[in-house]
Formats: structure tokens, sequence, C-alpha cells
């Protein structure tokens, strides 16, 4: 009997060739019907009768590489045990540590057994398929591994320790890609597989006035082809060309795609810039019923043939707007970027005041047992700005900006629909935009005032990531952006082996008190069930220099009080928990101090050092909490 807690080895999921011997998958008609109406949706009744033929196949030839290994896995597989308190994600690109000599994912692979191995279970990878910019995001291959950084194999090696996320770059493809050279040579077959204008005036002004876009560039490029000029959709640049969703086969051969990440070992596919999907004149081309219906489709082609795969959305918009891919929390994503978190995590720290950043989260509630959501602070791109949209004010948001300026950071803009420019993105590593490099301040309150960040993320409900930057606690990389005339290359430096293996043995640096004081809180993390993703949370409104987070499991039996001073000055804390549901005296010891508090009646008073992180836990046993 295989059981998920079991440990074995993943990487024998999957056969290398499909499995014909055994009888050919038959898909439930439960899942046929679900198909058939989004199928029938996006493209209408009369053409179901050539796609749905066509999406089956694809999910048949899928089965039929499961290894038995993974078939009897999945009898016992829970949806609601998908993601547990000792998930933690790191986020890095496949080549960001090198050694001379060596392939970077073997690299990858060697530093993370050694240093992270048992502290981080889940590593996303982030675009590792031959690309011609955008650090990856211009694929030109979906199915090959850029060879500059290994092979599938090197993928699978990792697996042996790490579940993995996928990066599912489906909005566009590289204008050096096949599919789009063969649109160039107007090889009938490609002619539709992308969004073409043969002028400027089929796009009006009244369109472009409505299309809401993260970039400045033009929406449309020119290409000549055989048979003369194009224009050609292309949301973030000149070299991504966005993907035509309108023609079934462009979806079918996306699916294909899916699926193939998922044979390949992808427990977690990560749908890049997902809303900008499906294009519609006369509409803003973002968020759009369709694009809800395709992650809703790939949600049900994954629950018919591979449950245990979640997706994740990315897509850095109002947050009203983004928890709305979740669906009803259980037929679209299983997890969203929580991208107000960052900024307002930063705006907390900026201004000493955790008001802003208290008064959203107490918004948040949990999606369902098997959704949750992905807190984050820093990424391989920014901090992106436009998840606090009515949150913060404008002003607030400008002032946020200059200061990252002032710390040695970059500002992105996008166009809004009356030709001005707006701040989108905050281009800087979080270390540098939490510290002011410049300030006199000794190393250890910058290292308190920055770990004291990050555990903003590791308390709250969902599942905790981190670039592998910010776990390290880079600084910019002023030089890098010269260099490669990229703002967001200010946290994205390729860093030598051999030098991060000093940097990280040695006391005198910022990477080796980050990491370590990283770590610990990590395995304290881990071993508390209070901090399940779906376990219940209580915003605590104690102070505006503290944030306060409640977290305790369904039965009662563990109860955890986060408090993170987000200020330069020691806080005095008296509080009635009274108040949060916590009637009668108790006794509570701080989970990273070990130092015990007694509550006495009703009330806890504690004093916090500058950036001090306290994470009580009740040592009672179980009580009543009254919701």
């Amino acid at each position: 009997m295989v059981r998920q807690e079991d440990h074995f080895d993943r990487r024998r999921f999957h056969l290398s060739e499909p499995d014909y011997s055994r009888p050919v998958y038959q898909i439930p008609e439960y899942f046929q019907q679900r198909l058939m109406q989004k199928l029938t949706f996006l493209y209408g009744k009369a053409r179901l009768d050539h796609i749905y033929p066509e999406l089956e196949r694809i999910m048949k030839v899928y089965y039929a590489h499961k290894a038995p290994l993974m078939l009897e896995w999945e009898k016992y597989f829970r949806p609601e045990d998908r993601f547990t308190e000792k998930d933690i994600i790191l986020i890095t690109y496949g080549d960001l540590i090198k050694t001379p000599n060596q392939k970077p994912l073997r690299t990858l692979s060697e530093l993370t057994e050694t240093y992270l191995r048992g502290v981080i279970n889940l590593l996303h990878i982030l675009p590792f398929f031959p690309s011609s910019s955008d650090r990856g995001f211009a694929v030109m291959d979906f199915e090959e591994v850029d060879p500059n950084l290994g092979t599938w194999d090197d993928i699978l090696e990792l697996k042996k320790d790490f579940k993995l996320m996928f990066d599912g770059v489906f909005n566009h493809v590289s204008s050096k890609s096949r599919w789009f050279q063969e649109f160039l040579n107007q090889n009938p077959e490609f002619l539709n597989f992308f969004v073409v204008f043969s002028t400027k005036q089929e796009l009006s002004p009244d369109h472009l006035r409505l299309i809401v876009r993260p970039r400045t560039s033009p929406v449309l490029t020119e290409f000549n082809t055989l048979n003369g000029k194009r224009l050609v959709w292309t949301t973030f640049s000149q070299d991504q060309i966005d993907l035509n969703y309108h023609n079934p086969r462009v979806l079918l051969k996306m699916i294909d795609i899916l699926l193939t990440y998922v044979r390949r070992g992808a427990d977690i596919i990560r749908l890049d810039a997902v809303t900008y999907l499906w294009e519609e004149l006369g509409t803003s081309c973002v968020h759009l019923e369709q694009t809800h219906m395709i992650i809703k489709l790939f949600r049900d082609i994954l629950n018919a043939v591979a449950p245990h795969v979640a997706l994740i959305t990315e897509t850095n918009v109002p947050h009203k707007e983004n928890i709305r891919y979740f669906g009803n929390g259980r037929d679209e994503a299983q997890m969203v970027y929580n991208f107000a978190l960052p900024p307002l995590v930063l705006y907390s720290f900026q201004n000493g005041n955790a008001r802003k950043l208290t008064e959203w989260a107490a918004t948040l509630k949990k999606v369902s047992d098997e959704a949750t959501f992905f807190n984050f602070l820093d990424s391989h791109d920014g901090v992106g700005l436009m998840a606090v949209q009515g949150i913060l004010t404008q002003e607030e948001i400008e002032m946020m900006a200059l200061r990252v300026i002032e710390h040695g950071g970059f500002i992105s803009y996008r166009a809004n629909a009356d030709g001005s420019l707006s701040p989108y993105e905050l281009n800087i590593t979080w270390f540098s935009a939490i510290n002011n490099e410049d300030a006199d301040e000794p190393m250890e309150l910058q290292v308190n005032r920055y770990v004291a960040s990050r555990a903003v993320a590791l308390v709250l409900m969902g599942v905790p990531g981190i670039y592998l930057h910010g776990f390290i606690g880079s600084k910019n990389d002023a030089d890098l952006v010269l260099e490669e005339r990229q703002t967001r290359s200010i946290n994205r430096k390729t860093l030598k082996k051999k030098e991060l293996l000093r940097a990280l043995e040695n006391p005198e640096t910022t990477t080796y008190h980050v990491t370590r004081q990283l770590v610990r809180l990590v395995e304290i993390r881990k071993r508390q069930r209070a901090f399940h993703p779906n376990s219940p949370q209580k915003i605590l409104n104690i102070s505006d220099s503290v944030f306060a987070v409640m977290r305790y499991t369904k039965d009662h039996s563990e109860i955890i009080l986060t408090f993170t001073n987000v200020t330069s000055r020691s806080v005095a804390i008296n509080t009635d928990l009274r108040e949060w549901g916590i009637p009668g005296n108790h006794h509570w010891r701080d989970l990273i101090s070990k130092r015990t508090f007694d509550t006495h009646d009703h009330f806890l008073s504690f004093r916090l050092k500058p950036y001090e992180v306290l994470w009580l836990k009740a040592l009672n046993g179980k009580f009543q909490i009254i919701e």
C-alpha cells in the first residue's frame, strides 16, 4: 500500500514511453460533461465534434505514461492534504548559481541538496526552456530544456529531493520560435496561431483606450512575412508574440504541453501572465470570462488525469480581481499569488506603521480546503504595485516608490488609457528595499529588520515562498542593470558557487546571518500544525507598530500568537485576550527565543524590542476559542 505521507521516489511516477498494453483510460462521464461545457462556451457547440475528440486523445496518451506506482499512490491522494505547514517554496532561475565546467542545473541540485534539503521542500525553477529574451520568458521551445542549463535528466534529479513548480508561459512565444517562424513563412497551419492585423487602423483609438497592459511599448509589432507586412499582438515586448486562443488548435497544443510538464515532473504549474490570455476587441483584454474558463478547463483536465498537480495563477492586478482566479475555491486555481502582500509589508516597514497591512490582512478569508494563497515578498521581477490600488492611496504608492529610488532601486511604469504613466513595479532586491545601504546602522539592526519583514509571510494563511536572492539577503546589483540595460536585472545577479559558499560560512556577512535566521524560522514553522495553510487565523489589531496574527488548529488543540514589531523602537504590548476569543489565564512560550509568558486577569503584557518577532504558543493544551 502506497500512502501519500510515505517517502518514496517520485521520479518513478511516469514511464518514459506510453504503455498501450493496458486498457485505454476512459474519461468519467462527469469530467466529459464539464470539459464539453467549457469547450462549448469558448468555441460554440458546432465546433465541439472537431475539438473534444482531440482533447480526449491527448488526455489518454498522457494517462498511458502513468507508472503503476503513481496509479497506486493516487488512490490515497486527498486534495485537502495537497499543501501543509511543511511546504516552503524556493524560487530560482536554473542558472542563478554557477560553477566552472558544470551545467547550472547540476550546480543547483548539489547546492540545494547540501544546504536546503529538509528546509525547503518545493522548488520553483523559473523558465528553463530555450529562450531569446526576458530571462527565459520568451520561450522558443516549450518541450526542451535549454542545453546551456542542462537536460530533462537534471530536472528529474532535482525531483529526488523536492517537489517541483514549472512555468507555463502560455500567453506568448518567442519571435524566434518555430511556430512564429512558420507564421512568417505563411505556413497555413500557423496563420491563425497569432493575433494578426493588416493595418493599424483595424485597432482603433477607442479600442486602444480600453486595453489594459503592463508595458509602455506598442501593443502591435510589425513583421515582414512571405506575403507582406503583418502586425501582431505583443502584450509584453516585440520578442513575445501573443498566442491566439480563439483558435482551438492553440488551446489543444498548450494542453498537450501542460500534460508534458506533468509527465516531466511538475507538481505545480505556474500560469505566467495568464490574465492576458484572451484578446477581445472592445474590452480591456484582461480578466475576460474566456480566460477564467480556460483555467477552469485546465483544472478539470488535471483533476481527471493528474489530480496531484496544482495550478497557481500569476496575476499582478488589483487584489479583488486577483482573488477571482480562485473561482469558487474548487474549480479554478488551487493557489493565487498574494500580490498585495509585498507592497503592504514594504510600506509598513518604510513607515513603521502596520495599520494598512493589518486592515487588509483582516479581509483575507479561507478559500476552501483545496485552495490557498501563495505568500511571497520578492520575486525575479520586483515588487508589483497593481494589487494595492484601492488599498493604498496614489500618494502613498508614489512615496513608497520614491523611497525605493533613495535605496538605489528603479520604477517600472505602465501606460494608462489616457496616455499617462503610473508606477507598475519596483525593481530592487528585498534587502535593499527594507534597508538603506548608505545608512549608518549596525548590521544586526538591518538583519533584524529584514528577518522581521520576512516573518510576516511565514505566519499568514497560505504557503510561503522566497526568491533565492531573498533567502541569502542579496543587495542591489547596479552594475548588472547597466550591463543588461534592464532594471529587473538589479535582482537577478548570477552567483559564483564558491563565493556564495564563503558568504554562507562567514559571520562577517549579512548572508551568513540572514540565512541562519530564516532557516531557523522555517524549521520552527514546519513543526507547528497551527501554521497549516488552511488553519484558521485572526488578525489582531493591537497597535499600529505591530503586525499580529493568531493561528490555531481547527480542533483548538494548538494556538500561536505571532507579533512582529515593524518599528525601530521598543513597543509595549498590553492586550486583553478576551477581545481575541481567548478568555482565562494561560501560559505561553515563545517558539523563537524560548522565553515564557503568563496572562493575568486575561491580559498578556510584554515589550517587543525593535523589529523583534515573537511566536507565542499556548502551553495549556486544548481550550475553547470564541469565534
